[in-house]
């Protein structure tokens, strides 16, 4: 028992570290890294909890797929950091502003399930018996049934996400050539390949 409670300390600490590195680190490509390391240290906390389907689905998904695609977006939108950082002041009233009412939701939320622990049970699915199915089977359960809406709604978000990401790197930008694959195609050979006789010994 005292070894699960030290690990736990250990990863959840980790974790939050590396989750304040993820919005403090001033190279873009750094905080993508810590994202991967704070996702490493959310699965190994399912693990500790007995979620270990959760935690495969968040390495393989989140750490394979999603961290990824953020890396490859980084690398290609070609941001500058600098010119963003200029307006930082200007935005920091509307920025604090949605801050606070985030913050007084949550205290909502919390203070909710403080003062009325029957609440948070009434807006749920209950659970099946941990000893009666596995826990995929679980899962399967809960969110194709209950929460069917939702896991559906979630897809549309991160299909439009991934939509926006592509408009993103795809915009037109002045001084870089884009590839055209019709123009490709219709080339002849006679303008793209020029045959030049070298004589022994000298080159062109």
């Amino acid at each position: 028992m005292i070894v699960q409670g030290l690990a736990f300390y250990l990863f959840a600490f980790i974790a939050v570290a590396a989750a304040v590195m993820v919005i403090s680190a001033r190279n873009p490509v750094h905080s993508v890294l810590f994202l991967i390391l704070t996702f490493f240290n959310a699965a190994a906390l399912f693990v500790l909890m007995g979620a270990e389907f959760l935690a495969m689905i968040l390495i393989v998904v989140y750490v394979g797929a999603v961290a990824v695609m953020f890396l490859f977006v980084v690398m290609m939108l070609d941001i500058n950091f600098a010119e963003l950082r200029q307006g930082f002041l200007q935005y920091l009233p509307i920025g604090g502003l949605v801050g606070l009412v985030l913050l007084a939701e949550l205290l909502i939320i919390l203070g909710g399930w403080t003062f009325a622990p029957e609440a948070a049970m009434g807006g749920s699915a209950p659970a099946p018996a941990p000893e009666t199915v596995s826990n995929t089977d679980a899962l399967g359960q809960l969110i194709y049934t209950h929460y069917f809406y939702l896991f559906q709604a979630s897809g549309l978000v991160l299909l439009i996400a991934m939509i926006g990401a592509i408009v993103l790197t795809h915009r037109r930008r002045p001084g870089v050539r884009r590839q055209n694959i019709g123009d490709q195609l219709r080339r002849h050979p006679d303008e793209s390949v020029e045959v030049r006789k070298v004589e022994t010994g000298r080159g062109i």
